[in-house]
């Protein structure tokens, strides 16, 4: 069986996009995210999965990265880093970021489920934990949430 889940990014801006999630029922099956995010602005933007599902206030009603293990903020491929951490997508010249990132930490079952959590793509890079003050172990400095939308599964 394969799981499929979407997302529909918006903010209070002109960013937008749609995040398509894939994963194989096998245990251990990473899952695949593709699509595309318009209207940022040329370079990298970080990009998370916030613990809830709830954008009533915005991007700010979606709560922090989603950490179940009460890990440290890390890189994609860090051994300790948040379930919900997936490093930063690129926005090329013309403000379109084309995702496609593989991850096996996150899940769409389970206890790394993010079936009705928000996908957040923020303004700035993010410093993957790196960045030598405590806003960067918890937000990798990413900056404000230009757009987000809740991840719901799909047909």
């Amino acid at each position: 069986m394969v799981r499929r889940a979407v997302c529909v990014l918006r903010g209070d801006g002109d960013v937008t996009g749609n995040v398509y999630m894939v994963q194989d029922d096998a245990e251990g099956s990473p899952v695949e995210l593709s699509g595309e995010v318009k209207h940022l602005t040329p370079g990298q933007h970080g990009f998370h999965v916030h613990q809830f599902g709830d954008n009533t206030n915005g991007c700010l009603s979606a709560g922090p990265h989603f950490n179940p293990l009460n890990h440290n903020h890390g890189g994609p491929t860090d051994s300790i880093r948040h379930v919900g951490d997936l490093g930063n997508i690129e926005a090329d010249s013309t403000g379109t970021a084309h995702v496609k990132i593989s991850d096996k930490i996150i899940s769409l079952a389970g206890l790394n489920s993010i079936i009705g959590r928000t996908l957040v793509v923020h303004a700035s890079p993010d410093d993957l934990g790196k960045g030598g003050n405590d806003e960067s172990l918890k937000t990798g400095n990413a900056g404000a949430r230009l757009a987000c939308g809740v991840i719901g599964m799909a047909a």
